[in-house]
């Protein structure tokens, strides 16, 4: 299929267009010139965008990376048939790197002031993956060739001065999520009535949240109420979070669904 037909068939809206565009044109240049190459960092609704091209051509080889297990940002690697997925993954000069910047003086700064601060340099969300904020120091996930500019250049953010090093990947520490545990019964698998379950809602306020845009089934936003749920499917919220259909357990003796749902905290 030809990257137009490709385009028309997948995306949904210009900005996806060229999303997608620029995909294909690093998945041609892997194949043409069997190197590896890579997109920018995706969002989730991004990557799920990606996935759907990606099975439209056939599956071609790739892997999502973000530079550590369950990166919410990640970069599409597109491999050539001679490098194997764990090379390219611990590659030292791979195209994802990691920086960790220190601050002293008891300062708090969350991750709108990092982001802010980083692209206040003009630097890209693009060219960004994950921001880990701990106390009294952060790690970031950018692509390589952006590192020069940070290293360079981000000497503070506001008037809290920092302390850069870049960071070997292995070298990262990820705090685990945390998770709540949800057991509970719905009268049915729709979109709103799992919402509510998920985010301890009624299911009037879920249908509002739904109709207003802010709810994503599976990182696609998703306005009907009535759009069944699965499990394994993934619900967010802008404002609320996220939460994940675990279970899907069959009915109780009251004829209503059984599920196991885990909500990100």
């Amino acid at each position: 299929m030809k990257k137009t037909e490709l385009l028309d068939r997948c995306a949904r809206s210009g900005e996806e267009r060229l999303l997608l565009g620029r995909v294909l044109d690093r998945l041609t240049e892997a194949r043409n010139r069997s190197i590896p190459a890579h997109t920018q960092f995706l969002s989730p609704a991004e990557q799920a965008s990606t996935a759907d091209l990606l099975a439209a051509c056939g599956h071609p080889r790739h892997l999502m990376f973000g530079g550590y297990p369950d990166a919410e940002r990640a970069v599409c690697l597109f491999l050539p048939d001679w490098q194997e997925d764990e090379a390219a993954l611990e590659d030292p000069e791979g195209p994802v790197a990691a920086i960790r910047a220190e601050w002293s003086g008891g300062v708090e700064l969350s991750h709108r002031d990092l982001l802010g601060s980083l692209m206040g340099l003009g630097i890209t969300r693009e060219m960004l993956g994950d921001i880990l904020v701990g106390e009294g120091s952060a790690q970031v996930l950018l692509l390589r060739s952006a590192l020069p500019i940070l290293l360079s250049q981000w000497d503070s953010v506001g008037r809290c001065k920092l302390k850069l090093r870049e960071i070997p990947l292995s070298q990262l520490e990820a705090a685990p999520p945390q998770i709540k545990t949800i057991r509970d019964t719905v009268a049915t698998l729709r979109l709103d009535a799992v919402a509510a379950c998920g985010f301890s809602t009624s299911r009037s306020k879920a249908a509002e949240l739904i109709s207003a845009g802010r709810m994503s089934l599976n990182h696609r936003e998703c306005t009907k109420s009535d759009r069944m749920v699965a499990q394994g499917d993934v619900l967010s919220c802008r404002g609320l979070g996220k939460c994940v259909v675990k279970e899907v357990l069959g009915q109780s003796r009251k004829g209503r669904v059984m599920l196991v749902m885990e909500r990100y905290i």
